[in-house]
């Protein structure tokens, strides 16, 4: 009796090109003029470097949910993840500045990484080596993070010490030729993701096995590894969101990053990544992020519907972005 070797079955990742790859972009592209048409205020220069400066943090944070969703996973605890690493943050840079002065920040800024690498590790062993689904337990890790934030902040505020906020400020106000911070370190981020998705051995391995993970362990490939990584990923990207995002408010509350996992979700759904696993759209995720920030603004300038049902809408579009892949994957 001889043995066949059957090659892994992996997705495809463009043989053919379809419009449902610039799916995403022709839709920001339409919202982009509907908002202009609404109020001649939309295509203002402030107010589209505005939106682009405050889609940043779902941005980067939605990089990281690429790998995780592309892998086959779930993480419902970033935006609480994110209220957690920031309050780390500023306690750390709080606790240095009288001894290090404004250097206090970098040293903050490192501990927010590692912080957020543990706490996706947390996530990701949890997950691999519990063999617990995602969904639930991120559902309880949301909880456990949202609980200490409040315990840290004794339900309250958590201000950053005064004599970092002017150092600080720069990273979150500043730019670099007349582009903002965030936005650069958006791209950055952007970048180092689509180089680890799409040209790295490590990419390639987490779409095969968020296509089909048993498939992928007879390949030879170490499923439990991968997936841990994508969660490390995750933890990451939400730091560097945290070190963004600390010098506009200058403070950490028990509310910090709450509902943002909808967002996050929401933005790398739109963007063309397959909830169920096997395909990683990058640069699809930054133009939902941005669809999502855009709506949002649309909404607050337009006065035709109220800024409070934001949240509302932002369901209905995951809903809708889920049918829309349900019915394009069935053709």
């Amino acid at each position: 009796m001889t043995m066949t070797a059957v090659a892994p079955a992996t997705p495809a990742t463009g043989s053919r090109i379809r419009w449902a790859d610039f799916a995403p972009f022709i839709a920001l592209a339409l919202i982009i003029l509907i908002g202009t048409l609404i109020n001649s205020n939309f295509a203002s220069h402030a107010n589209l470097m505005n939106v682009i400066t405050r889609s940043a943090f779902v941005a980067i944070i939605a990089i990281g949910a690429t790998f995780v969703i592309a892998a086959g996973g779930l993480d419902l605890s970033v935006g609480s993840m994110m209220a957690f690493v920031t309050g780390i943050m500023i306690m750390a840079m709080n606790g240095l500045a009288p001894a290090y002065g404004d250097w206090a920040i970098a040293m903050g800024a490192g501990v927010a990484l590692v912080v957020g690498g543990l706490c996706g590790l947390f996530n990701g062993l949890i997950v691999t080596v519990g063999r617990i689904e995602p969904f639930i337990v991120t559902l309880g890790t949301m909880g456990i993070f949202r609980a200490f934030i409040t315990f840290m902040t004794d339900g309250g505020s958590l201000p950053l010490d005064r004599s970092l906020r002017d150092a600080y400020r720069p990273v979150y106000f500043g730019s670099f030729f007349g582009i903002p911070y965030p936005v650069l370190i958006t791209l950055v981020v952007v970048l180092l993701g689509a180089f680890l998705l799409y040209k790295t051995k490590y990419g390639r391995r987490v779409t095969s096995v968020g296509s089909n993970a048993e498939v992928a362990r007879f390949s030879g490939v170490s499923v439990g590894r991968v997936r841990t990584l994508t969660y490390v990923i995750q933890g990451l990207c939400v730091a560097v969101a945290a070190i963004c995002y600390v010098p506009r408010l200058g403070a950490a509350t028990p509310t910090t990053g709450q509902l943002w996992e909808l967002q996050v979700i929401t933005a790398v759904v739109i963007g063309g990544t397959l909830l169920r696993g096997g395909k990683g759209r990058i640069w699809g995720t930054v133009a939902g992020a941005l669809i999502l920030e855009i709506i949002a603004n649309v909404m607050v300038l337009s006065d035709l519907v109220s800024e409070y049902l934001v949240a509302a809408v932002q369901g209905a579009i995951i809903i809708i972005a889920m049918l829309a892949h349900r019915f394009t994957s069935s053709r």
